[in-house]
Order: C-alpha cells, then structure tokens, then sequence
C-alpha cells in the first residue's frame, strides 16, 4: 500500500470512528430504543454494589444503550461516575440515556405503597405487611415479643404502636423498616398531641392515652362522635365505672369471637374485658388514627355516661341509666320484634 492509499485508509477510518462516536453521542440524546406502548415501562434494577461500568454493560446487553462506552464517557465527564443509587428503575417512553442516567443519579427509584388501616390490630398489619410486594420478610418467624423488641418498644406486646397511613417503599425494603416507620411516626404524632392535651385527664402516661384511642377508634368510625365517646369513657373513668367495652372484650377473646357476644362472654375474665375490670385494658386493642388520638386527649364538654348503636353507624348518647335503657329499647331490643 503506497503512502496515498495509506492516507486514504486513515481517513476513511477517522471518518468513521467520528461518525460513530457522534451518532453515539447523539444518541445519548434520543429515545432509549426497543420501549414501546406494550413493553412500556421497563424496569432496571441497580444491586447494591453496582459499578457504573455493570450497569452500562447490563443496558448494553438489554439493547437500551447503543454505545455502553460513550454512556460511561457522559457521567465521567459530569462527575457523576461514582453517584449511582441502588434501586429499581423505570424506562418510560420517551426516556433517553442521559434522563435515565440522571434519574439513577437522584435515586428515582420506583416506589410501591402499602396501607395500614385505622382499628386493624398489630397482627393484621404484620400480614398486609407479608403480603406486600417486594417487601422482605425478616420477621416471619418471630413472635410478638420479639418483633415489639426489634422496634425498641418497652412493651412486650407491640399492640397499637403503628401508625394507620399509606406508606411508599422500595423493592428490597425489609418488614421491620416499615414497622419502624410506622412506630416513628406514631411516636411524633402521640407526643405532641400528649403535650397539647388540655385539663386534667385520667391517664398516667401518654401511652395509657393511646389505649383509650384504640377503644374510641373501634367503638365508631364517625369522626363526629368519637369527642363525645372520649368523654362517656373519661366520665366513667373519673366516676370509678366500668367502661363496659365491647371491643375490649371481643380482643380479649380473641379467635374465641364468632360474630356475637353471649352473656358468658361478658362474664368471662381477661384483662380485656372491662365488664369485669376497672379501668382500662393493659394495651391498646388496635391501630389509632390522629383523630381518635386527638379525641382520647381533648374529649368533648358533655356530662355523657352510656351510648347505644343505632343501627345507622351512629350512636345515642345518654346522661344516665333510665335514658340508656330507653335507648335500648329503641334501637336494640325494638329492631329485633
């Protein structure tokens, strides 16, 4: 080959390693190919440990990524090389190389969510909790006791201690991080409403608050009545009554509860049942919401002693014995003829 073929090559092999390295670079720019309306969004996971280097290989090999060197080049040259976050990805349409590297870089992961719903018991949390996609179960060989000390508590049974709300996670998120999330932000919450309570109230502590709140939380779902539930309880508490509970008494039997409570179950003794008991049940029976927390620790002005279902998901509320047995016999005992 003589010096002018020579030259010839070169240039040709210049030209087109500089056509590739710009199409490349251009396609850093453009729409990641191989996503389409019925594929999209694809998912990547970045494992913990992950080189940028991997990932650009994984996306290569996937057919994401033209160039997994000119990609590697891009955050080099952005300082971001060393910046990539564990987490699952998601490859919208429309997405390019350089958003997907910048969405790796801010740790966009993609988020599930999960719901703890007001007046379940810690158990039925535990479960949807187990249930849960991409959760990891740590604890689904542990009791009760051991869960409450992996959280911290200072209560052998954890009964209560979360927080009812939606809760967003990654893939990968282990049980006892979302337990502690919950925990956390009942804690907050608990805490400020026990600093603000107004008056003198019947509790020692705020966690014995929080058990009143559990109850007012299973005796209605109507957030207009639960200040006045609040002050038949802690009337009757101040007066040395019983409180007469019945969902205290139906978390005291536990899987014993068929659907109805007999007369021998309101004679039974457990420390749950507060027709047999003074005072309150020694743990909360159930997750409490803010307003029942709020209505525990700010009950209504009302010289209320005894409330009766109606029927509706409402109650009648009664300042004595006679009108409570008249509300009876209205909207009990009179459904049943």
């Amino acid at each position: 080959m003589n010096r002018r073929q020579l030259l010839i090559a070169s240039v040709t092999i210049l030209t087109i390693f500089v056509t590739g390295a710009v199409a490349s670079y251009r396609a850093l720019f453009s729409e990641i190919a191989l996503l389409s309306v019925e594929l999209a969004p694809a998912r990547i996971e970045v494992m913990a440990g992950s080189s940028l280097s991997r990932v650009a290989m994984e996306l290569g090999e996937a057919g994401y990524l033209p160039s997994p060197a000119i990609f590697k080049l891009w955050a080099r040259l952005h300082g971001v090389e060393n910046s990539i976050q564990t987490g699952e990805y998601e490859l919208h349409l429309g997405i390019t190389p350089v958003q997907l590297l910048d969405k790796i870089v801010r740790g966009e992961s993609v988020q599930y969510r999960i719901t703890l719903v007001e007046g379940w018991t810690f158990q039925q949390a535990l479960d949807a909790i187990w249930s849960a996609k991409n959760i990891h179960n740590s604890l689904d060989e542990s009791s009760l006791a051991e869960i409450a000390q992996r959280m911290n508590l200072d209560y052998e049974n954890p009964e209560g201690m979360l927080y009812p709300d939606t809760y967003f996670y990654t893939k990968g998120t282990l049980d006892i991080d979302l337990l502690l999330r919950a925990n956390e932000r009942l804690n907050t919450l608990l805490n400020a409403a026990w600093k603000a309570r107004l008056g003198a109230l019947p509790y020692a502590n705020a966690y014995e608050a929080l058990t009143m709140a559990s109850i007012i939380e299973k005796e209605s779902a109507r957030n207009s009545e639960r200040g006045l539930i609040a002050a038949v309880f802690v009337g009757r508490l101040d007066l040395g009554m019983r409180l007469q509970s019945d969902p205290t008494t139906i978390y005291g039997m536990g899987d014993r509860y068929a659907g109805n409570i007999r007369r021998a179950d309101l004679l039974q003794e457990t420390p749950y049942n507060t027709y047999r008991i003074d005072g309150l049940p020694p743990t909360p029976i159930a997750l409490s919401g803010e307003a029942s927390i709020e209505a525990a620790l700010n009950p209504a002005a009302s010289d209320y002693l005894y409330f009766v279902a109606k029927g509706d998901g409402s109650h009648q509320f009664s300042r004595n014995l006679e009108e409570h047995n008249a509300a009876v016999r209205e909207y009990q005992l009179g459904s049943n003829n």
